[in-house]
């Protein structure tokens, strides 16, 4: 875990810059091209054979017996022209209570020359990760369902290169996902009949990392979703899916320090040499906030040795860490699909903030879903004109058999 310690601070109730950052983010990275043309807002859509990133519970709601998905997404074409991110997921429903899943995520960094500290190479490499998911959804009701991953990813970033008299080695991982959906396919907002859905997950609970022996150990992308959806049925040709995910990462803030007397100090919030589970419950409560300072510009110590804090600065930067995805999406007659949606996180806390739009085509067994993220900070933004494009295979619109 990276620690910022250049802070600026304009005025005492201003929050600094504190992104929260984590070993391979490549993990939640959004994969499909539905959700992506959505702002993100996944979790509560309708299943899909990408549900397994989203809410693996939500598959036991789907109307077909299995799907297979392939997703491609260029990756920062705006620094380079050869990263790339590769989705390939599926699911298989047994009957009417048990469904399972699989996918395989490939994340190319594309090809990267190491050099020694004069600036002589030392060999080319193309350093890559990937991810492999297994699910399965349990239907408790008609409508409640809960689901759990199971998954293993490998990122080779250095290929075993010796740094500073050091041996690098990849980092592994395993790790679980846990998902709840509520299904009710009769619900009604005023006179318009569809079908709500809430769901949340907690993805990625698993190891923290280390790339070599002498290195710290970094969280991998924990987080937590909460999502709802409505899709609006108008008529029988005329459908709209309205949906709103509010997500947060479940990692330890970074503590707060700063030169004082000579030596740097940490002057609030907490260390982030935890465990796990200690990390993921920390993650609520250890945001440092903003520390006063006196008319001369030096930070105010308490009696007890400790120092003052902004009151509210602490909640403040705590809320900050919600991340806003919100989408809408209108098909016509199952055939063709428009939609659009946006994403929202904090300045101060990476300062993603995007206008999503996609579009679908479905024929018969085949769909294809396309995406297209426009930044709303600045055309220097590194995920500026992000394209998504998924490939579906729809196996079986056939009714599920019921269990004995």
């Amino acid at each position: 875990m990276l620690v910022n310690l250049g802070f600026s601070q304009a005025e005492s109730n201003d929050l600094q810059l504190n992104t929260i950052t984590t070993a391979l983010p490549f993990m939640a990275i959004t994969p499909d091209s539905r959700a992506g043309g959505m702002g993100e807002a996944g979790t509560a859509l309708s299943p899909s054979a990408t549900s397994i990133y989203w809410n693996t519970a939500g598959l036991s709601f789907s109307e077909s017996n299995s799907e297979l998905s392939l997703s491609y997404t260029p990756w920062l074409r705006q620094l380079t022209n050869d990263m790339h991110l590769s989705y390939f997921s599926g699911y298989f429903r047994f009957n009417k209570k048990h469904t399972i899943a699989g996918a395989l995520r490939y994340f190319s960094l594309g090809e990267i020359t190491f050099t020694d500290a004069s600036g002589n190479v030392l060999r080319d490499d193309k350093p890559n990760e990937f991810e492999l998911t297994g699910g399965y959804a349990f239907k408790l009701s008609e409508k409640f369902s809960v689901g759990i991953n199971g998954k293993f990813a490998y990122s080779n970033l250095t290929g075993g290169l010796t740094v500073a008299g050091v041996m690098t080695k990849p980092g592994m991982v395993g790790a679980a996902d846990l998902s709840f959906t509520y299904f009710n396919d009769k619900a009604k907002i005023g006179k318009t009949k569809g079908t709500y859905t809430f769901a949340t997950t907690i993805n990625n609970i698993g190891n923290k990392v280390a790339y070599s022996v002498l290195a710290e150990r970094d969280f991998i992308p924990m987080n937590l979703k909460i999502g709802n959806a409505f899709q609006a049925k108008y008529d029988g040709y005329n459908t709209v899916t309205y949906s709103l995910d509010i997500q947060r990462l479940l990692v330890p803030t970074p503590a707060f320090y700063d030169n004082v007397n000579g030596q740097v100090v940490m002057l609030s919030g907490r260390s982030n040499d935890v465990g796990v589970i200690n990390g993921m419950l920390q993650s609520f409560y250890d945001a440092p906030g903003v520390v006063a300072k006196d008319e001369n510009g030096d930070y105010i110590q308490n009696d007890d040795g400790s120092y003052e804090i902004v009151k509210g600065s602490r909640f403040k930067e705590e809320m900050a860490e919600i991340n806003i995805a919100g989408g809408v999406e209108w098909w016509y007659n199952e055939t063709f699909a428009i939609r659009s949606g946006v994403f929202y996180e904090n300045r101060n806390k990476g300062n993603r903030q995007y206008l999503n739009l996609g579009a679908s085509l479905k024929y018969n067994m085949f769909g294809i879903d396309f995406s297209y993220l426009a930044s709303l900070n600045g055309r220097q933004n590194p995920l500026a004109n992000t394209l998504r494009f998924t490939l579906r295979l729809y196996l079986g619109d056939r009714p599920v058999k019921k269990t004995e």
